[in-house]
């Protein structure tokens, strides 16, 4: 094989071959890890359908990929459905071979099987400030467990965090106000390129919720002062090493709810997001004020929030005088 002669600039000496590996690398990076490993298995899907029906996935004929809808409209929701057509469409564009995806015929396609499956969106249920203050009245706080759980949980919804930024957040991204604490979030779901944002974590009227006072509560009572700010703690009590991964915030807000004697399975670590928007909303909040709190860059994502917030604040049957 004849290897390319290195290409020059100023005193850099580097082959074609080092490039395109660097550029294949940094077009992997551009993807999040979850979603990189969601559409490899999207893609291999695909292939398995192709190879039963003995037709070729790359390129695929638009039929194949009606066909293919079809086949999956019997078994998975609209939203599977959708992103294993992005993906379809995705590696066609990124093999520069012509998209099915782009044809009439799959459009119409999947256009019916929109229509056919529509169902209302399952949302997480919010957790709002009647529910806080009941779980918060009922941690153990003399256990490192309630008193991490108290914090994280009061933290997540006044900054209506993601449970990747909260397991995430290190010591040196909290820095103290007058007026609060200033979290800088360094990276999220829609901020993959780190630009990062701040959030302001006001001081809560109530002590028994104060967002403020419970973090420094869990660094006082755990003694953590730099890297990860929520770690696992061991059945003896005692905390580890590791910080908490995304699923166990889910586990810690259902075990919170179900302590208070509410169904968990409706609500899990997006509740804390969903329940600062909704509850700001009923509490006459601005849509501008949520959402620089929130963070969305879909105003109308924020909106369905926004909307629940508010059904009775501005009622008209209520004004009727019923």
């Amino acid at each position: 094989m004849v290897r390319t002669p290195p290409l020059i600039q100023g005193n850099d000496s580097v082959s074609i071959e080092d490039l395109l590996a660097e550029a294949q690398a940094a077009a992997r990076d551009s993807i999040p890890e979850n979603t990189a490993r969601a559409y490899k298995d999207d893609w291999k899907d695909f292939q398995r359908f192709c190879l039963s029906h003995r037709i070729s996935a790359l390129p695929a004929r638009p039929e194949c990929v009606c066909a293919y809808l079809a086949s999956r409209a019997k078994i998975h929701k609209v939203a599977t459905i959708r992103r294993r057509l992005t993906v379809i469409g995705k590696v066609h564009r990124i093999r520069g071979v012509e998209n099915p995806v782009d044809d009439v015929r799959v459009r119409q396609t999947w256009l019916g099987i929109r229509r056919q499956n529509s169902v209302p969106e399952e949302r997480k249920a919010p957790a709002l400030l009647k529910d806080l203050q009941a779980i918060c009245n009922g941690f153990d706080l003399t256990t490192l467990a309630g008193i991490r759980d108290k914090a994280l949980i009061l933290l997540g919804f006044a900054g209506a965090m993601r449970r990747s930024e909260l397991v995430a957040l290190n010591c040196d991204q909290i820095q103290m106000a007058d007026d609060g604490l200033v979290i800088l979030v360094r990276k999220s779901k829609t901020d993959q390129l780190g630009a990062g944002r701040k959030i302001g974590i006001p001081y809560g009227s109530n002590p028994l919720t104060c967002p403020v006072k419970s973090v420094f509560e869990w660094m006082t009572a755990s003694g953590i002062s730099s890297d990860a700010l929520f770690r696992k703690v061991n059945q003896h009590g005692r905390i580890e090493g590791n910080r908490l991964c995304a699923h166990s915030v889910a586990l810690i807000v259902k075990r919170a709810f179900a302590a208070i004697g509410k169904p968990p399975l409706p609500f899990s670590g997006h509740s804390l997001r969903a329940g600062l928007a909704t509850q700001a909303a009923m509490s006459g909040a601005s849509e501008r004020s949520i959402q620089n709190q929130t963070g969305h860059k879909n105003i109308k994502v924020l909106r369905t929030y926004i909307r629940d917030g508010s059904l009775f604040r501005d009622n008209a049957a209520k004004k009727t005088g019923l």
